[in-house]
């Protein structure tokens, strides 16, 4: 068996895809981290917890043995900050503190710096110390192992690729003071303090993060009768407005008592705690930072392009819906068959291997409402018994032409010029027109300037899922867009299944064009820039068949789009002409780039969302809309009883 191996350009829309799926879950793990406090923990003992902890100072040192509590000294506040750095109150923050002249530490959120490096580095270069404070705002308590380890390794990461400096600073989320620390916090600091972190609680909390006045906030956070303090703030994660407030007047109350401020470090006497990074880790930093502000900008630009394709699909919906209605106003004084001169008509059909369905087609022609019908069939090298089925067909007015296979246009050329009429209707070979559309098209040339006329076609082979969702794209969308283009006056297509053309129109464009896959599309367009009109007739019907198969709905799709794409740009120059060629150039083709190429083209991405939301569970939409399209399975029917019984 010979190996098929996929096409470049798969690849890489397997890679895009994939690349833009894996950002939506890197997107999800950055922003839908964890904000709210972990106080739904279940009570733990604290057996485990030495008392020289819990009576300690805020400040845990499990890097050795035994781990040893550090306490601050007299008189001295390290102010603190969590959950930042947040664009909108770091910047307040920092300006308070520098018109103050007061150093702080600031615990940063790992996501947070990777979404604002320069906030950062604006602390360190301001003097302030900066620790970390997880990457997700994860409870370390309740984190396995391998959750801690990588939450640390992050951070450390992506401040080392922000300022190209390391810390040793830790402080886990929603810890609190020294003689809260149960058996799990321990667990967690002496899992932090063997990979070489000093763990840093608090002494006062001004609980900031609750709805409190600023005057609660001073309260909580000012030390008593001159003992230092580690005091816990926020510069991010909600509203800060009475945080900047209660940090100014705690500032002035503490310098009136004789208080100093520094850094953590400086307050418990250790020394620095900040070193600078490797290269390879500000590397890997950097490059992180990059990865991480690409992943968090896709979710909100793929939200705006779903925005994009939902207003223009219901612009779409609702433009149709106004042109049928205006169309079927204009066309209800349209002169049938009989009331209208009836100009000679002769009928090509290209076929090729069509030996199943062309005498059914042909017989169709021959009771189109033409009596006097020109019929030639165009035998494109068939290898089956194409011919011979159409000449089965008894009638003087059916002519078989037969030609090695050169392909449809120029079959279609070669019927062109062996009919006999100057009215040509050309139909697929596995098309059977209804009774009287031959006369209803031939009808609309008594306007001298139409050039050709596209028809009304319908599914014949309804049975399958895939059948009849292509018998709705045909009446709901192949129809109703026929139907604007032809109020328009410039349709773009004469579809291969069903139109009529004028032979002096063919004539000055060169007949039919091999230079697109998508000769009816070609043609059509051509005629529009060579001043013919293009019009509609939805009462000229035929069925056709279609691809009942995906592979072979992929091969015809693929075919009518690239050829599609190949006639717009053959015909671009439209958009620079006048009258019927204007009106092709600035209203038909930005149509078809609209809700022909650019509405498929985001099919890939709105799969991947679904996709995406079906394994998140970020939201039930797609499996609603999924379940709906899915087929319904059927309940065996009983076989009836035998009359009598």
């Amino acid at each position: 068996m010979r190996a098929i191996s996929p096409r470049g350009h798969w690849w890489v829309l397997a890679g895009v895809l994939t690349v833009f799926l894996a950002a939506l879950f890197v997107a999800t793990s950055v922003l839908r981290a964890a904000e709210g406090p972990g106080a739904d923990r279940s009570e733990e003992p604290d057996g485990l917890v030495p008392h020289s902890v819990t009576s300690g100072g805020p400040v845990i040192d499990a890097r050795s043995v035994p781990p040893i509590s550090l306490d601050v000294r007299p008189r001295t506040v390290a102010l603190t900050f969590d959950d930042g750095p947040d664009p909108t109150w770091t910047p307040e923050i920092l300006r308070l503190l520098a018109a103050e002249r007061v150093p702080a530490t600031f615990f940063v959120t790992g996501r947070h710096v990777a979404e604002h490096p320069e906030l950062v580095r604006v602390q360190r270069a301001a003097g302030h110390e900066v620790g970390l404070h997880t990457f997700t705002h994860a409870d370390l308590a309740d984190a396995p192992v391998w959750r801690t380890r990588l939450e640390l390794a992050v951070s450390r990461a992506v401040l080392a690729g922000a300022t190209g400096t390391s810390t040793t600073l830790l402080r886990p989320p929603y810890s609190s003071l020294p003689d809260a620390v149960d058996d799990r916090d321990w667990r967690a600091a002496l899992r932090s303090g063997a990979l070489g972190y000093l763990t840093v609680l608090s002494s006062h909390d001004g609980l900031d993060w609750k709805v409190r006045t600023v005057g609660d906030i001073v309260r909580g956070a000012a030390p008593q009768e001159g003992r230092g303090a580690v005091v816990l703030l926020h510069d991010g994660g909600g509203d800060r407005s009475r945080t900047v407030g209660a940090l100014a007047q705690l500032i002035d109350t503490l310098k009136a008592r004789g208080y100093r401020f520094t850094t953590l470090t400086q307050a418990v006497g250790l020394p620095p705690q900040t070193t600078p990074a490797p290269w390879l880790e500000r590397w890997y930093g950097t490059a992180l930072i990059g990865l991480i502000r690409a992943a968090v900008a896709v979710p909100p630009a793929a939200a705006w392009v779903l925005y994009a394709v939902a207003l223009l699909t219901a612009a779409r919906l609702l433009l149709l819906a106004a042109a049928s209605a205006a169309h079927r106003r204009r066309t209800a004084d349209q002169p049938l068959p009989s009331q209208a001169p009836r100009p000679r008509v002769s009928a090509v059909v290209p076929a090729h291997n069509e030996e199943a369905t062309i005498a059914s087609c042909v017989r169709a022609l021959l009771d189109g409402g033409c009596p006097d019908i020109d019929i030639v069939v165009i035998d494109d090298g068939s290898t089956d018994g194409t011919a011979e089925a159409v000449r089965s067909v008894v009638d003087s007015r059916v002519r078989v032409v037969t030609q090695p296979n050169q392909g449809k246009p120029a079959a279609l050329n070669a019927g062109i010029t062996n009919a006999a009429h100057d009215i040509i209707l050309m139909v697929d070979a596995d098309t059977v027109i209804a009774p009287g559309a031959a006369a209803r098209l031939a009808a609309a040339f008594a306007d001298s300037s139409v050039g050709a006329v596209a028809g009304n076609t319908k599914v014949a082979n309804r049975k399958g899922l895939l059948a009849l969702w292509q018998h709705l794209e045909y009446v709901m969308s192949f129809g109703l867009e026929r139907r604007l283009f032809d109020l328009i006056g410039a349709s773009p297509t004469v579809p291969g299944a069903i139109g009529a053309f004028r032979r002096s129109a063919l004539a000055s464009c060169g007949g039919i064009s091999a230079d697109t896959l998508a000769e009816d599309t070609d043609i059509a367009m051509a005629l529009c820039r060579a001043g013919w009109r293009v019009v509609y007739r939805g009462d000229a019907h035929a069925l056709t068949h279609v691809p009942t198969t995906v592979r072979g709905l992929w091969h015809q799709r693929h075919r009518w789009a690239y050829g599609t794409l190949q006639s717009l740009w053959k015909h671009r120059r439209a958009v620079k002409e006048t009258g019927v060629a204007g009106r092709l150039g600035r209203r038909t083709l930005p149509y078809l780039v609209l809700f022909q190429l650019a509405l498929p083209l985001a099919a890939p991405l709105m799969d991947t969302v679904a996709l995406y939301g079906l394994t998140t569970g970020a939201t039930s939409a797609p499996a609603i809309v999924l379940g709906r399209f899915l087929p319904r399975p059927t309940r065996p029917r009983r076989p009836r009883p035998p009359p009598g019984r």
